[in-house]
């Protein structure tokens, strides 16, 4: 069965649009996992517009599932991590900038940064996964790395769907294959839905855990979080 990690950051961003503790996050990340979501992903950025770093390691001790910190390897963001030593940690290529994540990393010509983060992420015992594109190329690059996984940016893959081209799987279906005979893990995430998640989890080889975090909490407006937790990992087994 794949695993539902939920990121939390939309949280932290409600609770800082008004100022004070509400929503709080500490007790919706409890809250998320008392409804059965095998993770908690958060995103922390330099500017803390949502995340905070305090949030952070206030989560440490709430977080008895698997708890996953993506973010790019800046120094400070390393620093956080190793002090941390959450389950996972997920590096992402964005810039400081970025509304969200728009791509995944140049697996090749960063390689030799890559392979020094990692290096340090697994000699503390942190799983570590890159953001990669759906690219064979990227794949065999992330292997080089020393990667214990990597996760499929599906931006792409949910924006064809939503046109009604079911092909646009194809590429994600080849990478995670191909990671699989690797000896990478497979995971997921970027605008996967309910309405999507089914057949990408279907189609998908070997995937191990998807990262939802937007789509999830729009649902939840509508139909309750501990509904919609409850129907993603229907779909999920």
């Amino acid at each position: 069965m794949t695993k539902l990690s939920v990121n939390i950051n939309k949280i932290a961003t409600l609770r800082n649009s008004r100022g004070g503790d509400v929503p709080n996050l500490i007790q919706f990340a409890r809250d998320v996992q008392s409804f059965g979501a095998e993770g908690v992903t958060i995103h922390p950025r330099p500017d803390e517009r949502h995340i905070r770093y305090k949030d952070a390691f206030d989560l440490k001790s709430e977080v008895y599932t698997e708890y996953n910190i993506e973010g790019n390897p800046i120094n400070k963001f390393i620093e956080l991590v190793l002090d941390i030593k959450p389950t996972q940690v997920t590096l992402v290529p964005d810039s400081e900038d970025a509304i969200t994540s728009n791509a995944g990393w140049d697996t090749i010509n960063n390689k030799d940064f890559l392979v020094d983060v990692i290096k340090e992420f697994r000699q503390n015992n942190i799983r570590t996964s890159i953001f990669v594109d759906p690219e064979i190329s990227q794949i065999e690059g992330a292997k080089e790395t020393g990667t214990d996984r990597i996760e499929l940016y599906t931006e792409d893959f949910a924006n064809q769907f939503k046109l009604g081209n079911k092909k646009g799987i194809k590429p994600y279906a080849k990478c995670a294959a191909l990671a699989n005979s690797l000896g990478l893990g497979v995971n997921a995430g970027h605008d996967l839905s309910l309405d999507n998640i089914k057949f990408f989890k279907d189609n998908i080889p070997g995937l191990l855990e998807v990262s939802i975090g937007h789509a999830l909490i729009v649902e939840s407006l509508y139909l309750g979080i501990e509904n919609v937790v409850n129907l993603y990992l229907h779909k999920l087994k």
